[in-house]
């Protein structure tokens, strides 16, 4: 009977065969790994001969220190709205922009299908005093375009010191040709806060953006509120309307003045990125907090980023009650990184996510109770009207688990916007002329009448 032995000759050859396959098999795998690390050195060397090419035959010899620059910010503009290289002079205007005092007109920017819009005037600026609106169309700066032109090179321009002219080119949908604002640029000192009495015992604070100063000085506002309140407040109504955001450990430190009583819920905000050392949570501090008088927090389409992580954080801990249209959806955090010659890189390097998980990236706070802008005039209510978002914006970032779509246009309709002068409680309007406010106003005092009489729901 046959034994099924292998001859050796055969033998031989299945193992030549073997060490032949893995042979190959460890060649492929090596080609593979190789082709992995190559499309980088690729694109670099791509980039090396574009600049080589451009540098050599270009119909004008350029400037090859502006040429890299250019290549660098068309970079990071194609990764997402918020990413920028910044330069000496902008990163500096930066730092003292955060300290709350420069020279311009007080212009919040932003980029909208590629063109130079602007998203908030700021309060008590030669820009908001003058007229200009969220939503315009910055057409041309001192008679240059604005096309091609990004965020950085505009600040530039519309930066200078105080007393010098510029003159912006604005383009508005309501509006059948251009308008022109002739502008004297002033030191625009970026008030923190007002805050005043609206009713006995219903306190007022609007924070016009988060800097340094905001956690103290908020302390110090509510404790001004107490007293003229005859030592404890009914309500506060808290306004973020137009508040572009700002420093993010300053709108911790305004919600840490309303949450950290109970060791269970002390989260504000959490930020989470690609690098684990880019994810922290900010928690408030235990200890004596304000009293739990009812909160009303009034946000717009012009309320960004830190203005969104207090109402979110509110809003989640049940601290407060969120009123006005939504917010703008800026859930993302940018990171400083100098670079040699006093320059930086603004790069986004995280979402942050509000105490219940929700990520706004694109999305925005939506209140509890929506209340649009209103002028009260019998006969003459004009409505808030479309406001540039976060959604928007060319190259923003997806929300969480949502791939990138193309910006949404805007509806082809009339736009109607509020009159000029009724921005909000930061240029101090009367009561009786800022529909928002005397909502949230009313709605505090109903609280406390129920309150005070005991008509709550009884078992």
């Amino acid at each position: 009977m046959p034994t099924g032995r292998i001859p050796r000759s055969t033998q031989i050859w299945i193992i030549v065969t073997v060490l032949l396959a893995v042979a190959c098999a460890s060649f492929f795998l090596i080609r593979l790994k190789d082709q992995d690390r190559r499309p980088d050195a690729a694109y670099l060397a791509l980039l090396k001969e574009a600049y080589a090419a451009v540098l050599e035959s270009h119909v004008e010899k350029p400037d090859s220190k502006k040429l890299v620059l250019s290549m660098v910010n068309g970079a990071l503009a194609a990764l997402d709205p918020h990413s920028a290289y910044l330069p000496p002079e902008p990163y500096h205007e930066m730092e003292i922009q955060m300290s709350g005092a420069f020279g311009g007109v007080g212009i919040e920017l932003g980029m909208k299908d590629s063109k130079l819009s602007v998203i908030s005037p700021i309060d008590d600026t030669p820009a908001f005093r003058a007229g200009i609106a969220a939503n315009d169309h910055i057409w041309k700066i001192d008679g240059t375009s604005t096309q091609g032109m990004n965020i950085s090179a505009a600040v530039k321009r519309m930066r200078g010191e105080k007393g010098t002219p510029v003159t912006l080119t604005i383009l508005r949908n309501d509006s059948p040709k251009p308008l022109v604002f002739n502008l004297v640029r002033d030191i625009i000192k970026i008030k923190s806060m007002k805050s005043r009495m609206l009713a006995p015992g219903y306190g007022l604070i609007r924070i016009a953006q988060f800097q340094e100063r905001t956690g103290a000085e908020f302390k110090e506002a509510l404790a001004t509120l107490h007293s003229q309140a005859g030592g404890q407040l009914k309500g506060l109504v808290l306004d973020l309307r137009y508040n572009p955001g700002g420093l993010l450990e300053a709108s911790a430190q305004v919600v840490n003045c309303f949450i950290g009583d109970d060791i269970s819920k002390t989260a504000i905000v959490s930020i989470k990125g690609r690098l684990p050392e880019t994810n922290r949570v900010y928690n408030a501090t235990l200890g004596t907090k304000e009293p739990h008088y009812p909160i009303i927090v009034l946000i717009n389409g012009g309320s960004a980023s830190a203005s969104e992580i207090v109402a979110g954080a509110l809003q989640d801990h049940k601290r407060a009650i969120i009123m006005g249209t939504q917010s703008f959806g800026k859930g993302s955090v940018q990171s400083i990184y100098p670079m040699k010659g006093n320059a930086a890189l603004k790069l986004t390097t995280a979402r942050y996510y509000t105490p219940s998980g929700r990520s706004i990236q694109a999305k925005g706070i939506v209140p509890d109770i929506e209340v649009a802008a209103q002028k009260i005039m019998p006969g003459n209510v004009k409505g808030e009207g479309e406001r540039l978002k976060e959604s928007d914006l060319d190259r923003r970032l997806a929300p969480e688990g949502e791939s990138v779509a193309p910006a949404p246009k805007l509806p082809e309709k009339q736009v109607v916007k509020p009159p000029v002068g009724s921005h909000g409680a930061g240029s101090d309007t009367d009561l009786q002329n800022d529909y928002q406010l005397k909502r949230a106003l009313e709605l505090l005092q109903s609280l406390g009448l129920v309150k005070e009489r005991g008509l709550g729901m009884k078992n």
